[in-house]
């Protein structure tokens, strides 16, 4: 049976993935320990977001194992089984796990502050007065205190995308996993969205993106891992990957996005 240290907080074994006969992820192998940045880096189709995905079970893997903390997703152990869990129990598992999309996915009849405080309050069952304390807080730390009341149709993008942000933190996640957080956005409004991300890894936030910004990557990962074709490719400091990638397919990728 798998065992995870203290220090790790995301193991992937194994994992593969298929949809009908294509398979998306295979074999993918990934440790995160605490407080540490990885960027997932590969062109469309690389199986980047699914994998992403497969981490707090949006996606059922085919095959393999992911761990988060001492908890296999989607399952618990009991007598050196893996048993699968109810969706009550699953929701439990998810709340220890942040999820940045594309698209916000803010509730719109909602109002800033009410998006950040619905999971403490529902999932967690924090008391209204301290969670809208903790989320004034958060709106705060993301740059937001005067948009506390307004509707996201009121905000921009990067306004929507902090706040997403700041909901993900709310529910004190063991990891955030970022599925491509600025690639809606306007040019002129990614900067602000990848300088919340980028003050959030200097604090040690333990953090799993996936993006295109090469220039996020050098400056906020520990590691980056670049996958093709569902499988990782090569992985290691930005210096290694990014400067001097070892792998062919690696400095291809590189050097079409970085002309």
């Amino acid at each position: 049976m798998t065992t995870v240290t203290d220090d790790v907080v995301v193991r992937a074994i194994g994992v593969r993935k298929r949809f009908g006969t294509h398979e998306v992820l295979r074999g993918i192998d990934l440790t995160v320990r605490r407080g540490q940045v990885v960027v997932l880096l590969g062109a469309s189709g690389a199986g980047k977001s699914t994998f992403l995905r497969c981490m707090n079970r949006l996606e059922v893997v085919d095959e393999g194992e992911i761990w988060v903390g001492d908890q296999p997703i989607g399952f618990r152990q009991r007598d050196g089984k893996l048993h699968a869990l109810r969706e009550s129990a699953l929701a439990a598992q998810r709340a220890e796990i942040g999820m940045v999309f594309q698209r916000f996915n803010l509730f719109p009849h909602r109002t800033a502050l009410e998006n950040v405080i619905e999971g403490p309050m529902q999932v967690r069952g924090v008391p209204a007065k301290q969670a809208r304390a903790q989320g004034i807080e958060l709106l705060q730390r993301v740059g937001l205190a005067d948009k506390l009341d307004q509707y996201p149709a009121r905000l921009s993008g990067g306004q929507q995308q902090r706040v997403a942000i700041a909901r993900a933190l709310a529910m004190k996640p063991k990891v955030i996993l970022f599925d491509e957080p600025t690639s809606a956005l306007d040019p002129e409004l990614v900067g602000e969205v990848l300088q919340v991300m980028t003050e959030l890894a200097h604090e040690g936030m333990t953090m799993v993106v996936v993006t295109h910004e090469i220039s996020f990557a050098r400056e906020a990962a520990d590691e980056v891992v670049f996958m093709d074709g569902g499988q990782i490719v090569e992985a290691g400091p930005p210096e290694q990957v990014i400067g001097n990638p070892r792998h062919a397919r690696t400095r291809q990728f590189l050097a079409r996005v970085l002309t």
